[in-house]
């Protein structure tokens, strides 16, 4: 494997955390990039700067060949909507790597309904991934539904949902269907396109191998932490009103949880399955990554009811 100077944005986040020490257990050279340094626990040199405003950017792309762009603005505050944050830094970023020279940017974002127009935030993301692409010919967009990992802030969403609450209210969103992913897979995937030939210049669509609807998910999800929540088939969609409901009795944010179940429309499935043979990954079982994610989630000291 090709190795070489590798800038990390979103390092302080579920998946730049993970992604950095597997960048240097294949040998690449890292360098991060965060608005606090430091919360970066890892022996990394860091830049500090904001994609947002681009401060900090030049510093940070200075002698990067492969950059990761892990942003994404779905919190409260800051400079205007989370879209137009998304776009500010997206265009920013893209500048600065062209600037620098470097030769490949690597994003990871959000599906692409194949049957309808994209809502607000899967419609950010893909703003931000023709942005990226073409940033430079040989750039990488990763496209993943719902991954499955105990520091996944989706999946501790519905964890938590399934956990405090008697029964398990399903809208009609309940009977789309998804195929969520492993977290070891998607950093596998995040290492593999930093030097796979095949990947410059695509957007794939990588996912689980396992077609789920949304109700069998949180349903399997109750199963794996031992509950007994009885589903309810509700006759409505998630309204704003149940998003607030929902964000709070997950302990969430509305910035998160509200543009998340706005888009929950219809299928959100991959458009092929060549992700995987391109880049050579092996994929992990939804039942297989919901319980290693379940354990690492109480290795970490946080108790989980009737496990």
């Amino acid at each position: 494997m090709r190795t070489f100077r590798t800038l990390v944005t979103g390092i302080t986040g579920y998946v730049g955390s993970a992604l950095a020490p597997r960048l240097l257990e294949a040998g690449h050279e890292v360098v991060g990039f965060a608005r606090d340094p430091s919360r970066v626990t890892l022996d990394v040199p860091v830049v500090q700067g904001d994609a947002v405003t681009g401060a900090g950017l030049a510093a940070a792309l200075e002698d990067v060949r492969v950059a990761y762009y892990l942003i994404h603005s779905m919190e409260p505050g800051g400079l205007g909507d989370f879209e137009s944050r998304d776009r500010r830094a997206a265009e920013n970023f893209a500048a600065a790597a062209r600037a620098a020279g470097v030769e490949r940017v690597i994003y990871l974002g959000g599906p692409v309904p194949s049957d309808r127009p994209p809502r607000a935030h899967l419609r950010s993301r893909l703003e931000v991934e023709r942005t990226l692409l073409a940033a430079t010919p040989a750039s990488v967009a990763l496209r993943a539904s719902i991954v499955i990992g105990a520091h996944s802030r989706s999946f501790r969403f519905l964890v938590h949902l399934v956990e405090r609450l008697p029964v398990i209210p399903l809208p009609r969103w309940r009977d789309f269907r998804t195929r969520p992913i492993d977290g070891r897979d998607v950093l596998s995937y995040l290492v593999a396109a930093a030097t796979s030939g095949g990947a410059g210049g695509r957007s794939l669509d990588i996912a689980g191998p396992d077609v789920l609807t949304y109700g069998e998910m949180v349903e399997r999800i109750a199963e794996h932490l031992l509950l007994s929540r009885p589903p309810v088939r509700l006759p409505l969609t998630a309204t704003p009103l149940a998003s607030r409901v929902a964000a709070s009795i997950a302990g969430e944010t509305l910035e998160l949880v509200g543009p998340l179940m706005d888009g929950l429309e219809g299928d959100l499935l991959p458009r092929d399955d060549r992700a995987a043979e391109l880049m050579d990954v092996r994929l992990h079982s939804f039942d297989a990554a919901v319980e290693r994610a379940l354990r690492e989630w109480e290795s970490a000291g946080e108790p989980l009811r009737a496990r």
